[in-house]
């Protein structure tokens, strides 16, 4: 009798226990749920603004100021609740990185395909500037906006995180009051990784130029979500100064030099370095290449010189039109 009693206890605590814990499901479900909701309400408002604005607006300003400032919101304000993930997640929500990355890369693509051109990085408008393709005053009016569009973010997002519609968001509200910093390694191994990831996003966006529209931001989607996995441990894999001026300057654990050389200086010479190794030279600074040599597309036979080459192929250009004109007459 005891045995049975003590049987059917034990079933009663496992019943409460598995509906407790469908219960912890179904909440983390609904804070996912919020959350991607959130997403398309950002994505949806900023297509919006971007199609009012290029009706309304000169050309210049738009592609210059509103485009940006509008990505760089966009950018910003999905980072921010993804980063929430990223450390609330694994021991409030019981998801881990694969969720996140995933969530991260199908962002990546909908940014992509929805910048109508925006670069929404200072570090790609300052590689545009550096290969001579863009203005001095419409990369530094860009540069302005991004930092702005990534500011108000962060201040909308702090404001929808204080409804708290999630425990996430809950959680992450008694977290914000002391931010800790993004940095997780020392200051010089964080400015050795955050180089080496802008070095290796500009080769690869070099390597891009000229593809289709689809591979090309397919490409860059998967760049960086494999850059902001590896980098993530000790820097947050931020390789953008306006975000990384957003998210993390403000907290504590670093001093502002730091922060600037890991997030400001150490990417700005990496961008420098890329765009030279890749081309042998800086177009806006000058012109020579000084590491490839220039093939020339004719083979110069040995014992003539290039100007006996010219004058073969003029004689053969001349030979072919006579007969032409012999024909009509």
């Amino acid at each position: 009798m005891v045995h049975v009693h003590i049987t059917i206890l034990s079933l009663f605590k496992s019943d409460k226990v598995l509906r407790a814990t469908h219960s912890g499901f179904r909440q983390i479900m609904a804070g996912l749920n919020i959350t991607f909701g959130y997403f398309f309400a950002i994505v949806a408002f900023c297509e919006v603004i971007r199609r009012i604005c290029k009706k309304l607006l000169p050309l210049w300003i738009y592609s210059n100021l509103l485009v940006e400032l509008v990505a760089g919101f966009q950018l910003a304000a999905c980072w921010f609740e993804l980063n929430m993930l990223v450390i609330i997640g694994p021991w409030g929500g019981g998801f881990g990185m694969d969720v996140v990355m995933t969530l991260f890369f199908l962002l990546f693509l909908i940014h992509e395909a929805t910048f109508d051109g925006a670069e929404a990085n200072p570090l790609i408008t300052t590689h545009k500037l550096l290969c001579a393709s863009s203005p001095v005053v419409a990369s530094a009016l860009k540069v302005l906006a991004q930092f702005g569009g990534m500011q108000l973010a962060n201040t909308i997002t702090k404001l929808y995180w204080f409804w708290e519609l999630t425990e996430f968001h809950l959680i992450q509200n008694m977290m914000a009051r002391d931010c800790s910093s993004a940095i997780q390694t020392s200051v010089s191994q964080a400015a050795f990784v955050e180089a080496a990831c802008t070095f290796l996003f500009h080769l690869i966006l070099m390597k891009l130029e000229g593809a289709a529209f689809g591979s090309r931001i397919l490409s860059k989607a998967l760049t960086i979500t494999v850059l902001v996995y590896v980098a993530g441990p000790y820097t947050t894999g931020l390789f953008n100064p306006a975000l990384a001026f957003s998210a993390t300057f403000q907290c504590s654990g670093n001093t502002l030099s730091e922060y600037m050389v890991v997030y400001w200086l150490s990417p700005f010479i990496a961008t420098i370095l890329a765009i030279f190794l890749f081309n042998g030279n800086i177009p806006l600074l000058f012109c020579k290449n000084l590491l490839y040599t220039q093939r020339t597309k004719y083979k110069i036979p040995k014992g003539k010189s290039a100007l006996d080459q010219e004058e073969n192929k003029a004689v053969d250009r001349q030979g072919k039109e006579i007969p032409g004109r012999e024909a009509r007459r």
